[in-house]
């Protein structure tokens, strides 16, 4: 079930936290939601959950219109929330099964959607458990289950692995990743290396507007505006070394890495400089001991996009 954003806009009082966004989210892919704190993530994810109504715009959920058919619509979306709200005093078996009731599951099925929900979410030791004794880790994996619990096909997930020890951060992504195959996904983070190994397509916002929208690869390509090699060779002169990697045709710049040591930055824009560095090599004799692809760190994109 697929989702669609057309000119979304919020306001608070005078601030506009969304501003005239526009977006599509496939059936199937994982959509990573990403901006600093007040970019306006939050709002538009409770939009598009129905929890607020925007001031402009529409929202598509499966091809209908969601402010027409927000019971029937509502059904198809499961909602882990940023302050994750939890009734402590419940056990959490009690919970998942309360929660089960509210989406209306059959009371027959009730028992076996908690125990899988359990299974899934590594909450068998926890589940006899009250929920205000458990760690914020534990707490965050029975808000990802009662997401789930009704199995929806659209997960709106924010901030998903908070709390979490970076074991469970594993667990809890690869989960994600096998959901994604069936569901459509959007999780907000803050941890951008989860962002890369979860994520199918990566959004950028800043103070309510988009400022990137792709796979990380383009992000880097949109970034760089070339490839960039790390080359190290030895047995030459670094002068002449650096005239000839600059000769090239397709090299764009050539920067001095570490001079003492041989090593260059080359800029290019086409993957085949790779065997002309080589053929260069061969033919001036000298020895080419590194030559491996830089890549910008996404950390870097995020700041350059949302310092401003």
């Amino acid at each position: 079930m697929d989702i669609v954003l057309e000119n979304l806009t919020k306001r608070f009082g005078v601030q506009k936290a969304v501003d005239n966004i526009s977006l599509k989210v496939a059936t199937g892919e994982i959509l990573g939601f990403l901006g600093p704190n007040g970019a306006g993530k939050t709002t538009t994810m409770k939009i598009i959950t129905n929890y607020i109504a925007p001031d402009e715009g529409k929202v598509y959920i499966g091809g209908k219109l969601l402010s027409d058919n927000q019971i029937e619509l509502k059904k198809h979306i499961g909602y882990l929330s940023e302050n994750n709200p939890l009734y402590d005093e419940m056990p959490v078996i009690d919970f998942l099964s309360f929660c089960a009731e509210l989406h209306g599951i059959e009371k027959s099925r009730i028992e076996s959607r908690v125990v899988e929900m359990i299974r899934l979410t590594g909450l068998n030791r926890e589940k006899h458990k009250k929920i205000g004794e458990l760690s914020k880790g534990y707490q965050q994996r029975v808000g990802l289950a009662q997401a789930m619990i009704h199995d929806p096909e659209i997960l709106i997930l924010d901030e998903p692995t908070s709390g979490l020890d970076p074991n469970q951060i594993v667990e809890i992504r690869n989960l994600i990743r096998e959901l994604g195959r069936e569901k459509t996904v959007i999780l907000s983070t803050h941890i951008l290396p989860e962002v890369e190994a979860t994520c199918d397509r990566i959004f950028i916002i800043n103070k309510g507007r988009i400022v990137a929208d792709g796979t990380a690869e383009s992000l880097r390509k949109q970034a760089q505006g070339s490839n960039i090699l790390r080359v190290k060779i030895e047995d030459g002169d670094p002068d002449q070394i650096y005239k000839s990697l600059q000769s090239i045709r397709s090299v764009s710049m050539v920067e001095f890495a570490d001079r003492s040591l041989n090593r260059f930055s080359v800029h290019c824009s086409s993957a085949d400089v790779n065997r002309e560095i080589f053929r260069l090599c061969t033919e001036r004799k000298w020895v080419l001991t590194e030559m491996t692809p830089f890549e910008t760190k996404l950390e870097d994109i995020f700041r350059e996009l949302t310092m401003n």
